[in-house]
């Protein structure tokens, strides 16, 4: 299914990044209304529906996972694609679950977003033969991610769960995930 002229919903608080994408996929003749945070994302998409839609996960306010259950609770058709920073296969699934299509870690350009929503619409069967095995350290990225999000985000309890120290717990959030 191709993408090309769809109206799309991009939510970031990233002011900068968010409107230089916004211009980049306007000049692609997507039809594009931002949004800062999630009330006013949700808003949006109450008075017009948008086909794709592109969140945040993590924004001032309500997350960018809550987010997307409301734009699948709007109107079910939407496709969400959930954009961060900080990456992790514990809240990829929980995006998954919650409706969204595709999830990418940022940085992430115009051409990407709209590969992923291409990649989105293929079958699953093809989607799964293109992942590869994670790196070791990806993997340990990864299993810290998926403690963290079971102790709902408290350092020093994942941290005890972990055997590490919450300091150098803190230190590995801080940096980027590793690549696959």
């Amino acid at each position: 299914m191709s993408t090309e002229g769809c109206s799309v919903l991009l939510v970031d608080d990233d002011e900068v990044f968010r409107l230089r994408l916004a211009r980049a996929l306007t000049d692609r003749g997507y039809q594009v209304r931002t949004a800062p945070d999630a009330d006013q994302a949700a808003a949006l998409a109450r008075v017009e529906s948008p086909e794709l839609a592109v969140v945040d996960l993590r924004m001032p306010g309500r997350s960018g996972l809550e987010l997307v259950r409301d734009l699948v609770a709007i109107d079910a058709t939407t496709r969400v694609l959930v954009l961060t920073g900080y990456g992790s296969i514990a809240t990829a699934v929980d995006a998954m679950r919650l409706g969204a299509c595709h999830y990418l870690a940022k940085p992430v350009d115009a051409d990407e977003l709209l590969a992923a929503f291409e990649q989105a619409s293929r079958p699953i069967g093809e989607v799964a033969e293109a992942l590869a095995a994670p790196s070791l350290a990806r993997a340990e990225w990864e299993h810290i991610q998926r403690v963290l999000s079971d102790c709902g985000g408290n350092i020093s309890e994942a941290a005890r769960r972990l055997g590490m120290h919450r300091r150098s717990l803190q230190r590995k959030l801080q940096k980027y995930p590793p690549a696959q």
